[in-house]
């Protein structure tokens, strides 16, 4: 699959665009390449999805959010409309009011279904929890999610109040003469068609409850409270309409030791005072098993050791994190008698006293000594 371009760069806007100027800058690509005015162009086809996604996804305030911050990856593996789940009905269904009557009929794509349109199902949205494992190298998960699906037997039959067209009518007399407005039919909802027969577990729209396990493709590097977009994976729509999608809300499971900042993390090592003075290596976890580390003699409490391209990719593609070690000296609380006497000939030595000149006056080999 090729790489999908940038959506602003689709609509030719700056990423600073105001609402108005994207939907003018979709509606003027959409006329250019509508299949009404291109007839058996593939790629007019294409391009005319091409914006349609980017203007979906732009057009939202919270995907456009999240398209800001996380980039396609964002939007899901499966979502927006040109990951293969998108048809010509979907744009129509889901942008018509965009076009006003610039192709007759009184709405977008009348010439292509008498002013009905299709019906949208509903979202269903589920929590997703991760291990920090999982986040690092991407996962594929299934779930089971009870949703409205088709019922199987359901016929239609053309709605008796707008005779299948999907809009109503009105002619209104006024001091102008008789003026002509449309809507969408109250019966139908627009759709043109009504329940005929059904079985007796459909509903009014011809839809019934079903268990489906569905595959999802989470990518590295997600983060907590993301949504992910999974096109078509949600609520069937009524009357054989368009399915409205699954997000999937990311959920982090605690890391027993690591902490995450954005794509890095940070580990608390805590140092004996002998390893602190003489110097020691020492195991730290990281998400992909075990890192051995050097202490350097004499090093000192709170120093922060890097660990480079240990901590979590970035679901943008611009690499990876890092394991930031942070050194703890600690302190036993309790000692013997044969170490508290060692103790206390070390209380004397100037070298265990804070020097204003940070010299160091011998202190290591004498502590070697003084341990020898």
């Amino acid at each position: 699959m090729s790489q999908k371009r940038d959506y602003y760069e689709v609509l030719g806007v700056s990423k600073n665009a105001n609402e108005s100027e994207i939907k003018k800058a979709y509606r003027k690509l959409a006329l250019q390449y509508h299949p009404d005015k291109n007839p058996d162009d593939k790629s007019a086809e294409d391009k005319f999805k091409e914006a349609a996604e980017a203007y979906e996804v732009l057009s939202d305030s919270n995907k456009r959010s999240r398209y800001d911050q996380y980039g396609h990856a964002g939007m899901g593996g499966n979502g927006g409309f040109g990951g293969g789940g998108m048809n010509m009905d979907d744009i129509f269904s889901q942008f018509g009011d965009v076009f006003g009557s610039a192709f007759g009929g009184g709405s977008f794509g009348g010439s292509r279904g008498g002013g009905s349109r299709t019906v949208r199902g509903t979202n269903l949205r589920v929590k997703m929890k991760l291990t920090l494992e999982e986040i690092a190298e991407g996962v594929k998960k299934k779930i089971k999610v009870n949703k409205l699906v088709n019922a199987e037997g359901v016929t239609f039959k053309n709605c008796q109040t707008c005779n299948g067209s999907g809009r109503i009518t009105r002619v209104a007399q006024t001091f102008l003469g008789a003026m002509q407005t449309q809507s969408v039919c109250p019966t139908c909802q627009g759709a043109g068609k009504m329940i005929d027969k059904k079985p007796s577990d459909a509903d009014g729209n011809g839809l019934k409850r079903q268990e489906e396990v569905i595959e999802i493709e989470i990518p590295a590097g997600v983060e907590e409270g993301m949504q992910l977009s999974v096109t078509g994976k949600g609520n069937a729509g009524p009357f054989n309409g368009v399915a409205g999608d699954l997000i999937v809300v990311i959920e982090e499971i605690t890391h027993p030791e690591l902490r995450r900042d954005g794509d890095n993390l940070h580990y608390e090592a805590f140092v004996n005072f002998v390893d602190a003075v003489l110097g020691e290596s020492i195991e730290v976890p990281t998400v992909s098993g075990k890192a051995k580390i050097k202490i350097e003699p004499g090093t000192q409490s709170g120093k922060m050791l890097r660990l480079k391209g240990k901590g979590l990719p970035s679901i943008q593609g611009y690499g990876t994190g890092d394991l930031f070690v942070h050194i703890n000296i600690w302190t036993p609380t309790k000692v013997s008698k044969e170490e508290r006497e060692i103790l206390e000939k070390l209380r004397g030595s100037d070298n265990f006293k804070p020097n204003p000149d940070g010299s160091e006056k011998g202190f290591f080999q004498r502590v070697k000594d003084m341990f020898h």
